[in-house]
Protein backbone atom coordinates (compact mmCIF):
# COMPACT_ATOMS: atom_id res chain seq x y z
CA UNK A 1 0.00 0.00 0.00
CA UNK A 2 2.72 2.51 0.86
CA UNK A 3 4.60 2.01 -2.84
CA UNK A 4 0.96 2.46 -4.49
CA UNK A 5 0.67 5.61 -2.94
CA UNK A 6 4.08 6.81 -3.02
CA UNK A 7 3.82 6.11 -6.84
CA UNK A 8 0.97 7.86 -7.09
CA UNK A 9 2.14 10.56 -5.41
CA UNK A 10 4.83 10.60 -8.06
CA UNK A 11 2.56 10.69 -10.93
CA UNK A 12 0.66 13.77 -9.72
CA UNK A 13 4.04 15.21 -9.51
CA UNK A 14 5.33 14.55 -12.69
CA UNK A 15 1.86 15.14 -14.57
CA UNK A 16 1.96 18.67 -12.84
CA UNK A 17 5.35 19.14 -12.70
CA UNK A 18 6.38 19.56 -16.73
CA UNK A 19 7.27 22.62 -18.37
CA UNK A 20 4.29 24.07 -19.13
CA UNK A 21 4.00 25.56 -22.93
CA UNK A 22 2.41 28.92 -23.73
CA UNK A 23 1.39 29.54 -27.24
CA UNK A 24 1.82 32.60 -29.63
CA UNK A 25 -0.10 36.03 -28.79
CA UNK A 26 -0.98 36.29 -32.52
CA UNK A 27 -2.82 33.12 -32.76
CA UNK A 28 -6.30 34.27 -32.95
CA UNK A 29 -8.69 32.70 -29.98
CA UNK A 30 -11.46 31.74 -31.74
CA UNK A 31 -9.83 30.39 -34.84
CA UNK A 32 -9.35 26.55 -35.75
CA UNK A 33 -5.68 27.03 -35.39
CA UNK A 34 -5.89 28.03 -31.78
CA UNK A 35 -8.11 24.64 -31.23
CA UNK A 36 -5.72 21.91 -33.22
CA UNK A 37 -2.56 23.79 -31.19
CA UNK A 38 -4.12 23.47 -27.67
CA UNK A 39 -5.17 19.58 -28.45
CA UNK A 40 -1.36 19.10 -30.10
CA UNK A 41 -0.31 19.53 -26.47
CA UNK A 42 -1.71 16.61 -24.96
CA UNK A 43 -2.72 18.83 -22.04
CA UNK A 44 -5.28 18.59 -19.35
CA UNK A 45 -7.77 19.29 -21.22
CA UNK A 46 -9.69 19.43 -24.96
CA UNK A 47 -10.54 22.59 -27.00
CA UNK A 48 -13.33 22.77 -28.85
CA UNK A 49 -15.67 25.22 -30.66
CA UNK A 50 -18.23 27.22 -28.81
CA UNK A 51 -18.76 31.05 -29.82
CA UNK A 52 -20.12 31.49 -33.13
CA UNK A 53 -19.92 35.22 -34.83
CA UNK A 54 -19.20 36.86 -32.11
CA UNK A 55 -15.70 38.75 -31.83
CA UNK A 56 -13.01 38.93 -29.47
CA UNK A 57 -13.86 42.18 -27.87
CA UNK A 58 -17.24 40.99 -27.59
CA UNK A 59 -15.83 38.18 -25.18
CA UNK A 60 -13.79 40.80 -23.37
CA UNK A 61 -16.88 42.50 -22.23
CA UNK A 62 -18.34 39.21 -20.77
CA UNK A 63 -15.54 39.14 -18.43
CA UNK A 64 -16.88 41.47 -16.14
CA UNK A 65 -14.88 41.92 -12.76
CA UNK A 66 -13.44 44.81 -12.28
CA UNK A 67 -10.12 44.65 -10.05
CA UNK A 68 -9.55 48.31 -9.03
CA UNK A 69 -9.57 47.61 -4.91
CA UNK A 70 -10.21 51.24 -4.20
CA UNK A 71 -13.37 50.88 -5.00
CA UNK A 72 -14.32 47.55 -3.37
CA UNK A 73 -16.17 46.89 -0.39
CA UNK A 74 -14.23 46.49 2.64
CA UNK A 75 -15.39 42.85 2.79
CA UNK A 76 -15.01 40.61 6.19
CA UNK A 77 -11.74 38.54 5.97
CA UNK A 78 -12.43 35.25 7.93
CA UNK A 79 -10.69 31.77 8.51
CA UNK A 80 -12.72 28.60 8.14
CA UNK A 81 -12.18 25.97 10.45
CA UNK A 82 -10.92 23.10 8.29
CA UNK A 83 -13.13 19.98 8.09
CA UNK A 84 -11.19 17.00 9.52
CA UNK A 85 -12.04 14.88 5.96
CA UNK A 86 -12.22 16.58 3.12
CA UNK A 87 -13.39 14.01 0.53
CA UNK A 88 -11.01 13.31 -2.76
CA UNK A 89 -14.14 14.59 -4.56
CA UNK A 90 -17.47 16.72 -3.85
CA UNK A 91 -20.40 18.17 -5.85
CA UNK A 92 -22.79 20.79 -4.15
CA UNK A 93 -25.28 19.07 -6.64
CA UNK A 94 -25.16 15.95 -5.00
CA UNK A 95 -24.73 16.96 -1.76
CA UNK A 96 -28.24 19.25 -1.29
CA UNK A 97 -30.14 17.12 -4.44
CA UNK A 98 -33.44 19.19 -3.31
CA UNK A 99 -32.04 22.71 -4.24
CA UNK A 100 -32.28 23.10 -8.16
CA UNK A 101 -30.36 26.65 -8.51
CA UNK A 102 -27.23 24.22 -7.53
CA UNK A 103 -27.95 22.88 -11.44
CA UNK A 104 -29.02 25.79 -12.92
CA UNK A 105 -27.20 27.40 -15.53
CA UNK A 106 -27.96 31.36 -16.11
CA UNK A 107 -26.91 33.31 -19.46
CA UNK A 108 -25.45 36.54 -18.77
CA UNK A 109 -26.74 37.55 -22.57
CA UNK A 110 -24.46 40.53 -24.24
CA UNK A 111 -23.67 42.02 -20.21
CA UNK A 112 -20.75 42.16 -18.45
CA UNK A 113 -22.92 40.48 -15.84
CA UNK A 114 -21.13 37.67 -14.44
CA UNK A 115 -20.40 39.76 -11.36
CA UNK A 116 -24.01 40.20 -10.90
CA UNK A 117 -25.06 36.33 -11.90
CA UNK A 118 -22.19 34.20 -9.88
CA UNK A 119 -22.86 36.43 -6.75
CA UNK A 120 -26.63 35.76 -7.16
CA UNK A 121 -26.69 32.46 -8.11
CA UNK A 122 -24.65 31.19 -4.97
CA UNK A 123 -26.81 33.44 -2.80
CA UNK A 124 -29.47 31.01 -4.56
CA UNK A 125 -28.44 28.00 -3.52
CA UNK A 126 -27.32 29.03 0.16
CA UNK A 127 -30.79 30.27 0.52
CA UNK A 128 -32.22 26.76 -0.34
CA UNK A 129 -29.23 24.92 1.84
CA UNK A 130 -29.96 27.43 5.44
CA UNK A 131 -33.45 26.91 4.65
CA UNK A 132 -33.25 22.97 4.62
CA UNK A 133 -34.72 23.13 1.14
CA UNK A 134 -38.09 25.09 2.08
CA UNK A 135 -36.82 28.59 0.14
CA UNK A 136 -36.04 27.40 -3.13
CA UNK A 137 -35.47 30.27 -5.46
CA UNK A 138 -33.91 31.91 -7.73
CA UNK A 139 -32.92 35.28 -6.75
CA UNK A 140 -32.54 38.13 -9.18
CA UNK A 141 -29.28 38.90 -10.89
CA UNK A 142 -31.28 41.71 -12.37
CA UNK A 143 -32.30 43.73 -9.16
CA UNK A 144 -28.10 43.54 -7.85
CA UNK A 145 -26.93 44.34 -11.52
CA UNK A 146 -29.68 47.55 -11.77
CA UNK A 147 -30.19 48.76 -8.52
CA UNK A 148 -26.32 48.43 -6.15
CA UNK A 149 -25.50 51.55 -6.72
CA UNK A 150 -21.81 50.96 -4.88
CA UNK A 151 -21.34 47.29 -6.98
CA UNK A 152 -19.93 48.97 -9.96
CA UNK A 153 -21.08 50.19 -13.57
CA UNK A 154 -23.82 48.03 -14.48
CA UNK A 155 -22.74 46.11 -17.91
CA UNK A 156 -19.56 47.37 -17.89
CA UNK A 157 -18.07 44.83 -14.93
CA UNK A 158 -18.42 45.24 -11.53
CA UNK A 159 -17.71 43.70 -7.69
CA UNK A 160 -18.49 40.41 -6.75
CA UNK A 161 -17.78 41.47 -2.80
CA UNK A 162 -19.98 44.88 -2.83
CA UNK A 163 -22.94 42.34 -4.52
CA UNK A 164 -22.74 40.12 -1.49
CA UNK A 165 -22.66 43.28 1.12
CA UNK A 166 -25.82 44.61 -1.11
CA UNK A 167 -27.18 40.98 -0.23
CA UNK A 168 -26.89 42.32 3.34
CA UNK A 169 -28.05 45.44 3.50
CA UNK A 170 -30.68 45.91 0.63
CA UNK A 171 -31.60 42.12 0.14
CA UNK A 172 -32.68 40.79 -3.29
CA UNK A 173 -35.82 40.02 -5.11
CA UNK A 174 -36.73 36.81 -7.16
CA UNK A 175 -36.10 36.40 -10.63
CA UNK A 176 -34.70 34.16 -13.28
CA UNK A 177 -33.66 34.54 -16.88
CA UNK A 178 -35.07 36.17 -19.57
CA UNK A 179 -39.50 36.23 -19.79
CA UNK A 180 -38.88 33.78 -16.36
CA UNK A 181 -40.80 33.80 -13.38
CA UNK A 182 -40.07 36.34 -9.86
CA UNK A 183 -40.19 39.27 -9.54
CA UNK A 184 -37.75 40.77 -11.29
CA UNK A 185 -36.03 38.44 -13.70
CA UNK A 186 -33.45 39.51 -16.34
CA UNK A 187 -34.46 41.63 -18.61
CA UNK A 188 -31.42 41.09 -21.29
CA UNK A 189 -32.41 38.69 -23.72
CA UNK A 190 -30.43 35.82 -24.65
CA UNK A 191 -28.16 35.98 -27.63
CA UNK A 192 -26.58 33.38 -30.37
CA UNK A 193 -22.94 33.69 -28.82
CA UNK A 194 -22.11 29.76 -29.61
CA UNK A 195 -22.93 27.74 -32.35
CA UNK A 196 -25.54 28.66 -35.13
CA UNK A 197 -28.71 28.91 -33.33
CA UNK A 198 -32.48 30.61 -33.33
CA UNK A 199 -31.17 33.25 -30.85
CA UNK A 200 -30.91 36.45 -32.21
CA UNK A 201 -27.52 37.88 -33.06
CA UNK A 202 -25.53 39.65 -29.41
CA UNK A 203 -24.80 43.14 -29.95
CA UNK A 204 -24.11 45.80 -27.19
CA UNK A 205 -26.34 46.39 -24.71
CA UNK A 206 -26.83 49.13 -21.84
CA UNK A 207 -27.68 48.21 -18.27
CA UNK A 208 -31.33 48.58 -17.93
CA UNK A 209 -32.16 50.73 -15.05
CA UNK A 210 -33.32 50.14 -11.63
CA UNK A 211 -36.85 49.60 -10.87
CA UNK A 212 -37.99 49.15 -7.74
CA UNK A 213 -41.11 47.24 -8.80
CA UNK A 214 -42.22 43.55 -9.80
CA UNK A 215 -43.41 42.18 -13.04
CA UNK A 216 -46.68 42.17 -13.42
CA UNK A 217 -49.37 39.72 -11.80
CA UNK A 218 -46.26 38.78 -9.30
CA UNK A 219 -48.13 38.27 -6.36
CA UNK A 220 -45.86 40.58 -3.93
CA UNK A 221 -44.30 44.03 -4.04
CA UNK A 222 -40.65 44.69 -4.84
CA UNK A 223 -40.04 44.86 -0.87
CA UNK A 224 -41.91 42.41 0.46
CA UNK A 225 -39.97 39.71 -2.18
CA UNK A 226 -36.64 40.87 -0.70
CA UNK A 227 -34.62 37.99 0.60
CA UNK A 228 -31.43 38.91 2.88
CA UNK A 229 -27.95 37.88 3.69
CA UNK A 230 -27.11 37.58 7.37
CA UNK A 231 -23.53 38.23 6.80
CA UNK A 232 -20.51 38.40 3.75
CA UNK A 233 -17.04 37.53 3.84
CA UNK A 234 -13.99 36.54 1.99
CA UNK A 235 -11.96 33.78 3.22
CA UNK A 236 -8.27 33.00 2.78
CA UNK A 237 -6.41 31.98 -0.21
CA UNK A 238 -6.03 27.83 1.15
CA UNK A 239 -7.53 24.80 -0.78
CA UNK A 240 -8.43 23.42 2.50
CA UNK A 241 -10.56 26.02 3.96
CA UNK A 242 -12.75 26.99 0.58
CA UNK A 243 -13.17 22.92 0.76
CA UNK A 244 -14.53 23.28 3.82
CA UNK A 245 -16.86 26.15 3.49
CA UNK A 246 -17.89 24.46 0.38
CA UNK A 247 -19.13 21.18 2.17
CA UNK A 248 -20.79 23.30 5.23
CA UNK A 249 -22.59 25.88 3.46
CA UNK A 250 -22.92 25.28 -0.32
CA UNK A 251 -21.03 27.22 -3.46
CA UNK A 252 -19.02 30.14 -3.30
CA UNK A 253 -18.53 33.12 -6.17
CA UNK A 254 -14.59 33.15 -7.11
CA UNK A 255 -13.06 35.49 -10.02
CA UNK A 256 -10.18 34.29 -12.51
CA UNK A 257 -8.01 35.92 -14.79
CA UNK A 258 -9.15 34.63 -18.23
CA UNK A 259 -6.70 33.95 -21.26
CA UNK A 260 -7.38 33.13 -24.78
CA UNK A 261 -7.39 29.80 -25.01
CA UNK A 262 -10.14 29.43 -22.30
CA UNK A 263 -12.50 30.60 -25.17
CA UNK A 264 -12.32 27.26 -26.38
CA UNK A 265 -12.45 24.95 -23.23
CA UNK A 266 -14.66 22.22 -23.85
CA UNK A 267 -13.67 19.42 -21.54
CA UNK A 268 -10.92 18.09 -19.53
CA UNK A 269 -9.07 20.08 -16.51
CA UNK A 270 -8.18 23.91 -17.69
CA UNK A 271 -4.84 25.24 -17.10
CA UNK A 272 -3.60 28.33 -19.25
CA UNK A 273 -1.09 27.61 -22.36
CA UNK A 274 -1.83 31.46 -23.19
CA UNK A 275 -0.40 34.67 -21.67
CA UNK A 276 -2.70 36.68 -24.03
CA UNK A 277 -4.91 38.23 -21.20
CA UNK A 278 -8.41 38.90 -22.13
CA UNK A 279 -10.13 40.32 -18.45
CA UNK A 280 -11.55 38.74 -15.24
CA UNK A 281 -14.37 36.77 -15.06
CA UNK A 282 -16.84 35.62 -11.96
CA UNK A 283 -17.60 32.67 -11.29
CA UNK A 284 -19.89 29.72 -8.96
CA UNK A 285 -17.15 27.07 -7.63
CA UNK A 286 -19.36 24.16 -6.87
CA UNK A 287 -17.06 21.38 -5.89
CA UNK A 288 -14.25 19.72 -6.56
CA UNK A 289 -12.31 16.28 -7.78
CA UNK A 290 -9.52 14.58 -9.68
CA UNK A 291 -9.52 13.63 -12.78
CA UNK A 292 -6.66 11.61 -14.51
CA UNK A 293 -4.89 12.57 -11.69
CA UNK A 294 -4.60 16.26 -12.45
CA UNK A 295 -6.94 18.10 -9.01
CA UNK A 296 -9.81 20.47 -10.28
CA UNK A 297 -12.41 22.49 -8.86
CA UNK A 298 -15.98 22.27 -10.61
CA UNK A 299 -16.92 25.67 -11.59
CA UNK A 300 -20.34 26.93 -13.03
CA UNK A 301 -20.12 29.21 -15.78
CA UNK A 302 -23.06 31.46 -16.95
CA UNK A 303 -21.99 31.43 -20.64
CA UNK A 304 -25.47 29.13 -20.74
CA UNK A 305 -24.86 25.13 -21.16
CA UNK A 306 -23.86 24.95 -24.89
CA UNK A 307 -20.88 27.12 -23.50
CA UNK A 308 -17.93 24.48 -22.61
CA UNK A 309 -18.97 21.33 -20.88
CA UNK A 310 -22.35 21.76 -20.88
CA UNK A 311 -22.24 25.19 -19.23
CA UNK A 312 -19.57 23.88 -16.68
CA UNK A 313 -15.99 23.76 -16.63
CA UNK A 314 -13.12 21.96 -14.50
CA UNK A 315 -10.09 23.98 -13.48
CA UNK A 316 -6.86 22.95 -11.95
CA UNK A 317 -6.87 23.40 -8.28
CA UNK A 318 -4.04 23.84 -5.81
CA UNK A 319 -1.90 26.03 -7.74
CA UNK A 320 -4.13 29.04 -7.42
CA UNK A 321 -5.18 28.53 -11.59
CA UNK A 322 -5.76 32.23 -13.01
CA UNK A 323 -5.64 33.29 -9.62
CA UNK A 324 -8.96 30.89 -9.14
CA UNK A 325 -8.19 31.04 -5.28
CA UNK A 326 -7.40 34.54 -4.57
CA UNK A 327 -11.06 36.31 -4.55
CA UNK A 328 -13.32 33.82 -3.06
CA UNK A 329 -15.93 35.93 -1.87
CA UNK A 330 -19.81 33.99 -0.16
CA UNK A 331 -21.77 35.05 2.77
CA UNK A 332 -24.87 33.32 4.65
CA UNK A 333 -28.60 33.79 4.51
CA UNK A 334 -31.00 35.36 6.65
CA UNK A 335 -33.07 32.54 7.39
CA UNK A 336 -36.58 32.27 9.54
Amino acid sequence: MTKYILLCAWLVTFVLGQPRTFLSPRIDPLSDLMINKINSLNTTWKAGRNFHGISINQIKRLCGVKKNKQNEVNIERIKINVEPKIPVRFDSREAWPDCPSISFIRDQGSCGSCWAFSSAEAMSDRTCIGSNGTLKLELSAEDVLTCCTDCGFGCNGGFPPSAYQYWVTSGLVTGGLYNGTGCQPYKIAPCEHHVPGPRPACTEVDTPACERTCQSGYPKTFLQDKHFGARSYSIERDVAQIQSEIMKNGPVTAAFSVYSDFVVYKSGVYQRHSKDLLGAHAIRILGWGVENRVPYWLVANSWNSDWGDNGYFKIRRGNNECGIEDDIVTGLPKVD
